[in-house]
């Protein structure tokens, strides 16, 4: 097996709901000496493409449509005509960085994209976003998890969770199925795994995730999308 994955870290400022957020996004290439595809290209298109180098750009794609996850996606993907794929869902988002224009590609759930040897296999994972996907590539054994899954639990959006019920729900069906030796690469900071984050899940459906410091009473009370823990309701498979 050729392929083989690289990280390129950058680092900006986004505004939400009128509040600066300094973050550090991370953009996976995925490929051989010959090929690649580009995986949340960040602000930096410059420094992303440097470490594409030479090599073909078969593809850039966008796990959710945020601006600071997709802001070097026209200029990426220009250089060598690539197509650009994100959930259709994520559209209007997607526009509030590129208003006049659209992603190449609808991306769909088990949808496939091929690179070098290996495959990455589309997961619907919403939560942080309406359109939010994983991309697991089974022979390598990794998920890109975009926002869903960071190394400290479920991402967030601003400090808050938009649909946490959502998202737990695409962790929990969708990720934790995967074998625990599955490498999670997240859209921000370190790398974990699935075996890590899988004993933490139940106390995150007890509200460890919205319960404060001081505040014993949050488990029964309203999450921040406005459903509560006692409602989240999970089918997983046997």
């Amino acid at each position: 097996m050729t392929a083989r994955i690289e990280r390129v870290v950058t680092e900006g400022v986004v505004t939400i709901d009128g509040a600066e957020h300094k973050v550090e996004n991370n953009t996976w290439i995925i490929g051989d000496d010959e090929e690649v595809i580009v995986i949340d290209p960040a602000r930096d298109a410059e420094t992303i493409l440097s470490s594409v180098g030479d090599r073909e750009i078969l593809a850039v794609v966008c796990t959710h449509g945020l601006p600071d996850h997709v802001g070097g996606a026209i200029e990426v993907s220009a250089r060598d005509e690539a197509v650009v794929a994100l959930n259709r869902k994520d559209r209007q988002i997607w526009r509030e960085t590129w208003a006049e224009t659209y992603p190449d590609i609808d991306m769909e759930d088990e949808g496939i994209f091929g690179v070098a040897d290996v495959e990455l296999e589309v997961m619907a994972t919403p939560g942080v976003t309406q359109g939010g996907v994983s991309l697991y590539v089974e022979a390598l054994g990794v998920v890109f998890t975009g926002k869903t899954l960071l190394a400290d639990g479920p991402g967030k959006l601003g400090g808050e969770y938009p649909a946490l019920a959502d998202q737990l729900t695409a962790i929990g069906e969708r990720l934790f199925t995967l074998p625990h030796d599955t490498r999670v690469l997240p859209a921000h900071g370190e790398e974990t795994t699935i075996g890590d984050q899988e004993p933490h899940f139940d106390d995150w459906l007890a509200g460890s995730l919205t319960r404060g410091a001081d505040d014993d009473e949050v488990a029964e009370g309203p999450l921040a999308d406005g459903t509560r823990v006692s409602g989240i309701k999970l089918s997983f498979d046997e």
